[in-house]
């Protein structure tokens, strides 16, 4: 079973040697450099319009900034409500908006609710927060048993919940995209917003896994 930090392999085709993968592409990297190629030479696309693009899904947006974002609903209580009422402007106040971002829901993990998300059509992901969408949230495995057997998806993700925690799965669509505000850690109260967001995960945004336990003592002494 995987531990909470490995995601499931929900796709067809998982390779196992990896031994060159620094130094050889991939045949899905040697098509899309063959078409970037041709697209180019026939003045399709423009490779410095390209590089921005690619420049803007690398370093602007991510987890990173849905971490922000639940970081600071984690420490201010108006801001919470603000996000919960209305995510759409609550994010955007942050500066994070954009493509797939128009139309955002945020939902309240408790002690008695836990929150899952899914697009059972096909992708729809909160780019401006969570950035592209992995590989297994696009799988027909995910996008299929999220629905039909939700607890058995997340005990694949190492994540088991209390019997008497209620599940429920939000499916995304190209109208509405969901962001899950996970459970704020134990003894975590008081810290910066900046301490907070290293403990928020892409996948606890999902609500796949939860946020990190904060380091013991000993850890941080060490």
């Amino acid at each position: 079973m995987p531990s909470p930090s490995h995601e499931p392999d929900y796709s067809p085709d998982h390779p196992h040697d990896h031994s060159h993968a620094s130094s050889t592409l991939s045949p899905m990297e040697l098509r899309v450099r063959a078409l970037e190629t041709l697209l180019t030479r026939k003045g399709y696309i423009d490779t410095a319009a390209l590089d921005r693009i690619i420049e803007t899904y690398e370093t602007q947006v991510g987890p990173h900034n849905g971490a922000k974002v639940v970081a600071k609903a984690w420490s201010e209580p108006e801001f919470r409500a603000w996000l919960l009422k209305d995510a759409t402007s609550a994010i955007a106040s942050l500066g994070f908006t954009g493509r797939q971002g128009e139309h955002m829901v945020a939902v309240e993990n408790t002690p008695s609710q836990h929150n899952m998300v899914v697009c059972t059509l096909c992708s729809c992901y909160p780019w401006p927060i969570l950035g592209l969408p992995p590989v297994w949230y696009k799988s027909a495995a995910y996008r299929s048993r999220a629905v039909i057997e939700p607890r058995k998806v997340l005990a694949d993700f190492g994540l088991r919940l209390p019997e008497a925690t209620a599940l429920r799965v939000w499916d995304s669509t190209a109208e509405v995209r969901y962001l899950v505000l996970p459970l704020q850690p134990e003894g975590t109260q008081g810290w910066s917003e900046d301490q907070l967001a290293t403990l928020v995960t892409r996948d606890a945004m999902i609500g796949t896994g939860l946020a990190l336990a904060p380091p013991s003592p000993a850890q941080v002494s060490a």
